[in-house]
């Protein structure tokens, strides 16, 4: 059993509070994803939100509710945070909310379990794990080292995921770094 460590869009965009997208407890959530790599031996993958080359579907209308994300004099949002190391991580950029596809699964191989981490809990985490659950992946969710669009978001979606359990299981930094 082969177990990866996933930190979800821990970007500028998520963090800063000007941002429209700034998740309001994402220092905490980037701090205990911090915690985890430090203490992690194993392989890692780092994701990114992207913007899709061509704006199609559903997410013409999404993109005009939010046209601070298109606007190319933003583009340094989609930069990860400071303090993150990537060294020797799977970077994995998506103009999706999930993360996880065939594609990750490639650049993963013989990944069983992944223990997820990032933002936002009530978005891309709750997408990526739903998706991974759904190809077979075990998942752990690291529900200190995750944050919501707002608290009350973060919970509704740690609940969402506690139905789909044993496939999805939540723990917290300590608990994941002590097994």
């Amino acid at each position: 059993m082969t177990t990866a460590l996933m930190l979800i869009d821990l970007q500028r965009i998520f963090a800063e509070p000007q941002s429209p997208w700034a998740a309001p407890d994402f220092d905490s959530a980037a701090d205990s994803c911090r915690r985890l790599l430090a203490g992690w031996h194993g392989p890692v993958a780092v994701t990114r939100f992207v913007l899709p080359e061509q704006i199609m579907g559903a997410w013409q209308p999404y993109y005009r509710d939010w046209p601070f994300a298109t606007d190319p004099a933003n583009s340094a949002l989609y930069d990860l945070v400071d303090g993150v190391d990537t060294t020797g991580a799977v970077a994995i950029d998506r103009p999706k909310f999930g993360k996880w596809d065939a594609a990750t699964a490639a650049a993963l191989p013989g990944v069983t379990e992944l223990v997820l981490g990032g933002v936002s809990t009530d978005c891309c985490v709750l997408a990526t794990a739903l998706a991974a659950a759904d190809d077979g992946i075990q998942v752990t969710i690291a529900t200190d080292a995750c944050a919501g669009a707002t608290a009350a978001d973060h919970q509704r979606a740690l609940e969402a995921m506690a139905l789909f359990a044993p496939m999805i299981r939540q723990s917290t930094v300590q608990e994941i770094l002590e097994r």
